[in-house]
């Protein structure tokens, strides 16, 4: 018989499966299944566990070290201001070091220029007497000798000579201080 004419005799239906089928492909269904759940579950349980654990301790230390990083940006922080205030004090302090060591120095300098303008009087006031000194000298012998060929006789006597020199040259002076004072 052909196959044709048994599929057609027997009220076959290829969507519902014989008795022995069935069951002996449930038995391995099963018998799979229960191989699989007890060999192949752990281990998928085990590596998913794993995942799990490494996707949350990357995620806490992911969050630790930006809570680390967020403090040392704080201590960075507070030490950088610390470092300016710091600097700015300095600064003052070398500003104000700056500004007595130039007041000291001026002070210094008044003095010196003081005692240089002091110094300079004295010798130009002991220059002077010693000018007036000689040219009493030079100008008294100088009427001496005038006043001895004028006269004729000699004048040597020294304190005559004295005498005379100074009673002129006062006369000299004192004309000379009345035409300054009458001048103003």
């Amino acid at each position: 018989m052909s196959l044709v004419a048994t599929l057609a005799s027997e009220d076959f239906n290829p969507l519902i499966p014989k008795a022995p089928e069935l069951i002996i492909g449930l038995i391995c269904f099963f018998v799979v299944f229960g191989l699989l759940g007890k060999k192949l579950l752990p281990s998928i349980e085990k590596v998913l566990t794993e995942r799990r654990d490494l996707i949350e301790g990357g995620m806490e230390r992911a969050d630790a070290a930006q809570a680390e990083a967020q403090a040392l940006l704080e201590q960075y922080r507070a030490e950088l201001a610390e470092a300016r205030h710091e600097a700015a004090r300095i600064t003052e302090h070398a500003r104000e070091q700056g500004a007595a060591l130039i007041a000291e120095m001026r002070e210094e300098g008044q003095r010196q220029r003081e005692a240089v303008v002091a110094a300079g009087h004295a010798q130009i006031e002991a220059d002077k007497k010693q000018a007036t000194a000689v040219l009493r000298q030079d100008v008294g012998s100088l009427a001496t000798q005038l006043a001895s060929r004028i006269v004729g006789e000699s004048l040597e006597d020294h304190a005559r000579q004295s005498g005379v020199i100074d009673r002129f040259l006062d006369d000299l002076e004192a004309k000379a201080v009345a035409s300054a004072a009458g001048a103003k």
